[in-house]
């Protein structure tokens, strides 16, 4: 069997240093065998990937890459309580929120780039519930920021 941290190797893909939290919070945070992150935004070495509203400044395919690098970050702050990327067990619960321009309704193919990347790192143990959840901005005019429950 593959194991989560060989999978993410053969995608290309290294873990980035868990983000800075903005304010007054923590990355992650364990409650019994759960491990809960803070919303993540796609960051990479410390700026965001994108800005903007989805489907007015960016565009759905540059949202879904954006919520892969959002997941990304939200893996690595999950693996750092963890103890590892290999000491989580499966994906629990999968949370996308989507800086929409009104008329858009396209936030569950955006959220898509999440949950596929977790599927690919995780094999089966990444398959989840999840929620796509449209919103007028999040923190930075980032367009996507995601949370996980993973469980460990």
């Amino acid at each position: 069997m593959t194991s989560a941290s060989q999978r993410l190797a053969d995608l290309g893909l290294e873990l980035p240093p868990v983000a800075t939290p903005l304010a007054a919070y923590v990355p992650a945070l364990a409650v019994g065998s759960l491990i809960h992150t803070s919303g993540q935004l796609p960051t990479r070495d410390g700026a965001l990937v994108a800005t903007g509203k989805v489907g007015t400044e960016v565009s759905p395919d540059e949202a879904a890459a954006a919520a892969r690098v959002a997941a990304l970050n939200a893996v690595a702050a999950a693996a750092a309580i963890a103890g590892g990327l290999d000491a989580i067990a499966r994906v629990v619960k999968v949370v996308v929120f989507v800086a929409s321009a009104p008329e858009f309704t396209g936030q569950p193919t955006v959220a898509n780039g999440a949950s596929e990347l977790l599927q690919q790192v995780f094999g089966e143990a990444g398959t989840h519930v999840r929620s796509a959840v449209g919103v007028s901005v999040l923190p930075l005019d980032a367009p996507v920021e995601v949370e996980l429950v993973v469980e460990a």
